[in-house]
């Protein structure tokens, strides 16, 4: 836990903008992907990529997050 301004921010805070950033990512990561897919096809599959990979991450986030809430 960390103590800052007068506010305790706890692991689950912690996770929880985590997770929020992620799926950010992912919606982000997937309209650049949608957006080239007909100009640069080798970049809107890197993009593609980056998605699975952040849903991924985001995946396992919210399973921690879910956790929190036992």
């Amino acid at each position: 836990m960390d103590n800052k301004n007068g506010f305790t921010i706890t692991d689950r805070d912690r996770v929880l903008r985590a997770w929020e950033s992620s799926t950010e990512l992912v919606r982000d990561y997937q309209a650049y992907a949608n957006q080239l897919a007909d100009d640069n096809k080798e970049l809107a599959k890197l993009f593609a990529e980056f998605a699975e990979d952040e849903a991924q991450h985001a995946a396992k986030l919210l399973e921690l997050l879910r956790g929190y809430e036992k």
